[in-house]
């Protein structure tokens, strides 16, 4: 039996986790994002600074060579590992043990890229966020959803989810074709819109937050930071998804009256990060 439950500040409330004043980044989490490719290494950096901003203790980026000067500079508190390969991921391999795992922003299709994140799948238990060309390969090598730790959490835009689940005619038969899709593959659906609706089987979380000036590019790669960094902080993987979520869609209204629709960009998210955790703290 379907249940919707609306996601306000009172909910968020309850899920959120205060810092400990003695704590230490070895124990804030470790998140791993894997991604990149020649051209789009943009996304990478937004996913990796996302995770930092979202209070988590350590952030390791993997991804091609290409990548490695660009995470260095842009972002010197993020750690990187790099691919064999110059352009694009062909082997997905590293000697640490992240507390999660974000996978797809910025990665490319490449035939090579896809046989190793089928590789990845099969060796893989750490908790997962998929993203991007990471969905986009999942739906072209639908067996492999056997292989994704249990609540996995899929953030799909409109395109990506329609090549998961496949079309729709209306709303209801979409949501509804999400929910089978969740509880078949015991994953959990972050549908990203206007608003954005997070499915667990056959729980419904419809956020609250967020504002026309998050339909520019890379606020997604900035969303699955956010997820992932609070995934590697020890939260559930429905309670990183709707915190992720609304801490998201807060920080596009936190800088609407300075910002505007037209001028927000992807970055303003990250920036705006702080002042929507504060928010919490002043409750």
């Amino acid at each position: 039996m379907k249940k919707t439950i609306s996601i306000g500040k009172t909910e968020i409330l309850q899920l959120y986790k205060a810092i400990n004043s003695k704590t230490h980044k070895g124990i804030q989490g470790h998140a791993l994002l894997i991604g990149g490719s020649y051209g789009k290494m943009g996304s990478i950096c937004l996913s990796s600074k996302a995770a930092l901003h979202s209070g988590c203790g350590l952030v390791t980026a993997f991804v091609p060579k290409c990548g490695y000067t660009i995470i260095q500079t842009s972002i010197p508190e993020v750690m990187v590992l790099t691919d064999g390969n110059q352009k694009y991921l062909t082997a997905i391999a590293f000697d640490l043990k992240p507390q999660a795992i974000g996978i797809g922003p910025g990665l490319s299709q490449e035939t090579k890229t896809q046989k190793a994140i089928g590789q990845f799948l099969k060796d893989n238990k750490t908790p997962l966020v998929v993203d991007a060309d990471a969905l986009n390969i999942l739906a072209k090598n639908p067996t492999w959803l056997a292989l994704l730790p249990p609540k996995t959490i899929l953030t799909p835009h409109q395109k990506e989810l329609e090549r998961l689940i496949g079309k729709w005619y209306s709303d209801a038969e979409k949501l509804q074709m999400t929910i089978d899709y969740s509880i078949k593959h015991n994953v959990i659906v972050v549908m990203k819109g206007a608003p954005t609706i997070i499915i667990d089987g056959e729980t419904i979380y419809q956020n609250t937050t967020g504002n026309a000036a998050l339909a520019t590019a890379g606020t997604g790669d900035v969303l699955t930071g956010i997820i992932t960094g609070l995934l590697a902080q020890s939260y559930s993987p429905i309670d990183a998804a709707t915190i992720g979520v609304y801490l998201h869609g807060l920080t596009a209204d936190l800088a609407l009256p300075e910002t505007g629709y037209q001028s927000f960009i992807a970055s303003d998210c990250i920036r705006y990060l702080g002042k929507a955790y504060l928010s919490f703290q002043n409750s």
